[in-house]
């Protein structure tokens, strides 16, 4: 398996003080995923303040899932990314955490659809962004929530340029939001298992 590393002597913080901008990218990423989503198209780009990520999420809304949002059931779909520096003795150590919520909804007096997204540290009732947005329709609706762009995972103060680190990038559709009767009807049910997660080993290449 074969790595791209800079010299011993360069660190994250030289790097940053050269202006250099780094891709980080995934080599042999180990990724798998679950019910009917998958994660394709990662980049990770290390900038001055920290790391970024962008990919594209890959799934359909099964007819039940989609009946459920025409009658103004919303759903609610979770991002989540954690950054882990590797250790041999012992469990990896999570030094960065983020996470994006975004509820979708249809209106039905105005035929609208309705996307509330919220982002924060992955600490619950840790909200750092808040956007709303209205669509035409539900194509455009999902089209934004299946697009990650340049979303930092991590500070530039949480990296060591001397030690290895790996990501973890986990997206699903969140069932405990739902209400109480379909909670107990989506439970075991392949339609309503829409999960995917990536794991990828970030390894630093300077731009050329």
């Amino acid at each position: 398996m074969a790595f791209i590393t800079h010299c011993c002597k360069n660190t994250w913080h030289s790097v940053a003080r050269l202006g250099g901008v780094l891709l980080l990218f995934f080599a042999a990423a180990m990724v798998h995923a679950q019910g009917t989503a998958d994660i394709s198209q990662l980049q990770l780009e290390r900038v001055d303040d920290g790391i970024q990520v962008s990919a594209q999420v890959l799934f359909e809304l099964p007819p039940a899932v989609e009946e459920a949002l025409l009658k103004s059931i919303p759903l609610y779909f979770v991002l989540q990314a954690d950054v882990f520096r590797e250790r041999w003795y012992w469990y990896d150590k999570k030094v960065a955490a983020v996470e994006r919520r975004m509820r979708l909804a249809y209106q039905p007096l105005t035929r609208h659809w309705r996307l509330n997204v919220s982002s924060g540290a992955g600490r619950e009732g840790d909200v750092g962004l808040a956007l709303n947005q209205s669509f035409d329709t539900l194509a455009q609706a999902l089209a934004v929530i299946k697009r990650v762009s340049r979303w930092k995972i991590a500070e530039a103060a949480d990296l060591d340029g001397s030690v290895k680190y790996r990501m973890e990038l986990r997206f699903r559709l969140d069932l405990s939001q739902l209400p109480r009767p379909f909670q107990i009807g989506a439970v075991g049910q392949s339609d309503w298992d829409i999960a995917a997660t990536l794991n990828a080993p970030l390894v630093a290449d300077p731009q050329k």
